[in-house]
């Protein structure tokens, strides 16, 4: 098999998580930086990696890494990759990519002397003077930072965040991904009660279940890679096997409550579609009145910010009356998703810990309160 080199984005602040996740999978030279982790490896890994990560964003092949300050600089960088290693003769090889704090800033610019290097180059490798591109697609991306270019060919597809369970979401869906980081941060393991009071679509219940029975979170879709000429078939078929292999089986408590009902029905829908409608519990309730399920666990949410569903205002009141509703919840370790920087004020209680996350392009903290033999009121 061949070795190549990776790079998966990610939303920022969840950099060292995937890190952790591809070291667990046991690939090769894994590298955090900001905004995504490198790792090294051969095909096996490409969909190893593709099935199994739950809070990288895509899973990108590394073709060319280069300084270009001009076009023709970037033209020649591209024509000297030897791009008929990945694309075949019809091929469909469409580009896209961004620039940062460089010399060549125009990204439809760049896109179109990347396409015109990879058309000669190819053309002149198979003989031809136009490509037709009518078969299968080989995405090409490139990112130009500081005027350095990497050049990459998507494996992913569709982004890795799309696990296949959620057709349509609520007005604020939760990136999956970040969801994933979220149930993961509060090193839960199947064995606590996990509760989430603002379930909304499902989300995190979703893949609090997915981390519980271990369940690779790629099974219910396909990649661009399982397309690939260069890619066999067998190798797809055994990482899908193995991952099959991990699941495990048990009886979990996780619930999921709404005060929307439509909500409820929409998160039972999905996780009757991602198979784990069996081991989740949903609810209509209001989260600020209903009665706690159990005496202890986790309790894990991503409540409405002001900038987002409700006026700020109608939030920070929201905020209070949590904080009240749960101020003597002591048996619960609580883990709260929110933009507003006065969380801890409205709340009535300083968190443990708190950590930078991003909502899409929402900066956020995340608050955790895990230390329950005490009490900070503020």
């Amino acid at each position: 098999m061949q070795k190549f080199e990776f790079a998966v984005p990610t939303l920022f602040g969840l950099e060292g998580i995937a890190g952790d996740e591809l070291r667990r999978l046991d690939m090769e030279n894994v590298r955090v930086e900001n905004g995504r982790v490198l790792f090294s490896g051969n095909e096996s890994a490409l969909a190893r990696a593709n099935l199994n990560l739950r809070t990288g964003e895509r899973v990108l092949l590394v073709l060319a890494d280069f300084r270009a300050t001009t076009f023709e600089e970037l033209f020649q960088g591209v024509y000297q990759t030897n791009l008929e290693d990945y694309i075949p003769k019809n091929g469909s090889f469409p580009v896209k990519g961004h620039c940062l704090s460089s010399q060549l800033m125009s990204v439809p610019d760049c896109q179109a002397i990347v396409k015109k290097a990879a058309s000669k180059r190819l053309g002149e490798k198979y003989g031809i003077s136009w490509l037709d591109e009518d078969g299968e697609k080989y995405q090409l991306q490139f990112s130009i930072m500081h005027d350095r270019v990497q050049l990459y060919l998507d494996t992913s597809g569709t982004g890795l965040h799309k696990r296949g369970y959620r057709a349509v979401g609520n007005d604020a869906p939760l990136r999956e991904t970040l969801a994933a980081a979220m149930v993961m941060l509060t090193r839960y393991r199947g064995r606590e009660f996990l509760w989430d009071p603002f379930c909304g679509s499902g989300t995190i219940p979703i893949e609090a279940a997915f981390i519980a029975k271990n369940r690779a979170p790629g099974l219910n879709r396909r990649f661009a890679a399982e397309k690939f000429a260069w890619m066999p078939e067998s190798v797809w078929q055994e990482a899908r096997s193995e991952a099959f292999d991990k699941e495990f089986k048990g009886n979990y408590r996780i619930l999921g409550s709404d005060n929307d009902p439509k909500c409820i029905s929409l998160a039972m829908a999905n996780a009757k579609k991602a198979n784990v409608g069996g081991v989740i519990e949903f609810r209509d309730g209001d989260a600020t009145k209903m009665s706690l399920p159990s005496d202890s666990g986790i309790l894990i949410c991503n409540p409405p910010y002001g900038q987002r569903m409700l006026e700020q205002r109608s939030a920070q009141r929201l905020y209070a009356d949590m904080g009240r509703h749960w101020k003597f919840a002591d048996g619960w370790k609580k883990y709260i998703i929110t933009s507003e920087p006065e969380f801890e004020h409205y709340f009535g209680k300083r968190s443990d810990k708190k950590r930078k996350l991003y909502n899409g392009m929402i900066k956020c903290d995340y608050y955790m309160y895990t230390d329950n033999s005490r009490r900070k009121e503020k």
